[in-house]
């Protein structure tokens, strides 16, 4: 598709400062978000550390319209976030406001007319309050997950309470929306909940980014209106604020950009020119995110289950590789990368299916694509981003059913998924492929001009504009 942006000058003169929490994801969404404010003519000025300024400069090319402003690193390294997430959250709401203040008093141009922070640096939005600056919350997950801890009250006490939870499975398979009605898409289960909803520590920063959207001026969410529209209905219903879905807020203005970034890496071989001598809608793309390390022994299990699958896959794998390339052995079916332009590999004609740890950024570009995905949710949203996947969306199969009592999924399994989403006849596959097909073209017509997305987007620059 063509990639539309917007007007153009509409907002030539608005100045729009951009806070995004500091991992990966997070970051990726807001600079999608940045891209799109700059396309229709803001100036956006990206504030991150020092270390994460690095790590930009590195991995993306810069984009026309956003400038790069850092913070000292007064937080964690990225590369330690996994090893203490709470205490990582704990940093970034106690230690970046004071140097984000200095950074605002001495930026040059115009004032700012707008700050658009990520939800979970929810300061920002007190920032903004103190400056008479309007606050914009980007949530960069679903909107069913913003609504589950929105009516935390409404949760069961054995599943929110401070003691064991439920032993009952059947109680975990609960619906949501038996205590939250018609405020969560009916597939939602309480153990999609955990076991994020027992870190106490986690949730309390989680409660806290939600409670902050009641001082901001609007909301807005990565997802779009028809993925989700029951709940960002209901939602709207009882926020003071206007909610503006704004996705797929994926990168789909650089897919016509023909420069390939190697983050770093001029060695890697080329992909695309391995992906282009593939059959259609043949290659499995695998990544299982940034963040949270798969087991070594799981790692195994997908090795050996897509060497025995005989489907060509491209796996992008950052640790362990060496291991990896061991089990499966030579083969002229697969390539293994520290690194890919996702979103470009996804949108390519020879990927059919996507191995996916069902993150929010991830589960977006898939749907853009028009992909399928194999579902393998590890942490804090992903297992409800998985159930909208299979059983919401119906674009994808769940492989966390075929796990056994040690939460392993076994080669045979992995092996036997990955044949049916690639190649089977069966109904099933087959209509999944079909509806991501659909889906595919419902987030083209949301981001094209006239659609919901463009349409949101339009009213935010409008909103930052008139105050500017």
């Amino acid at each position: 598709m063509a990639a539309v942006a917007g007007d153009g000058p509409l907002g030539r003169d608005c100045h729009i400062v951009a806070v995004p929490f500091p991992g990966r994801g997070h970051v990726n969404a807001m600079m999608n978000l940045s891209r799109l404010l700059a396309a229709r003519g803001a100036v956006v000025t990206f504030v991150v550390t020092e270390e994460w300024l690095g790590l930009l400069r590195s991995s993306s090319s810069p984009a026309a319209g956003v400038r790069l402003r850092a913070i000292p690193n007064v937080i964690p390294s990225e590369h330690a976030r996994a090893a203490d997430h709470s205490g990582f959250l704990d940093a970034v709401a106690t230690e970046m406001e004071a140097p984000f203040e200095r950074l605002l008093d001495g930026l040059e141009g115009a004032p700012p007319a707008a700050l658009v922070a990520d939800a979970y640096v929810p300061w920002v939005v007190g920032v903004g309050n103190r400056r008479g600056v309007p606050a914009w919350q980007l949530f960069p997950m679903a909107a069913t997950f913003f609504s589950a801890y929105y009516h935390f009250d409404r949760l069961p006490a054995w599943l929110t309470s401070d003691g064991e939870h439920a032993p009952d499975s059947d109680k975990s398979d609960q619906r949501l929306e038996h205590y939250i009605s018609s405020q969560a898409s009916s597939s939602i289960r309480l153990s999609d909940l955990e076991p994020l909803i027992h870190n106490k520590r986690t949730v309390k920063h989680i409660l806290s980014a939600i409670s902050s959207v009641r001082n901001a001026q609007c909301l807005l969410f990565t997802t779009m209106y028809e993925l989700e529209a029951s709940v960002i209905d209901s939602l709207q219903s009882v926020l003071s604020c206007q909610v503006y879905p704004i996705g797929p807020c994926v990168p789909y203005m650089t897919l016509e950009d023909h420069q390939t970034m190697s983050n770093g890496d001029t060695s890697q071989v080329d992909y695309f020119t391995w992906l282009d001598s593939q059959p259609v809608n043949s290659v499995l793309y695998v990544s299982l995110g940034s963040f949270v390390s798969v087991p070594a022994a799981q790692l195994d299990e997908i090795a050996l289950g897509l060497a025995a699958s005989e489907v060509r896959f491209l796996w992008v794998l950052r640790e362990q590789s060496p291991r990896v390339r061991e089990l499966i052995g030579d083969t002229d079916k697969g390539m293994i990368l520290p690194w890919c332009e996702q979103l470009k590999v996804l949108c390519h004609s020879s990927v059919g299916g996507f191995l996916t740890h069902c993150g929010m950024n991830s589960t977006l570009e898939a749907i853009f694509a028009g992909v399928p995905m194999l579902a393998l949710p590890l942490f804090f949203d992903q297992p409800l981003d998985g159930r909208l996947i299979v059983e919401e969306w119906k674009i994808g199969l769940n492989l966390r059913n075929c796990a056994s009592k040690d939460g392993l999924i076994g080669r045979e399994n992995i092996a036997r998924a990955a044949k049916r989403l690639m190649s089977s006849d069966e109904p099933e596959p087959k209509a999944v492929r079909r509806r991501a097909l659909e889906w595919k073209e419902a987030s083209h017509r949301a981001v094209d001009k006239g659609g919901s997305s463009y349409r949101n987007l339009s009213a935010l620059m409008e909103m930052a504009c008139t105050s500017s």
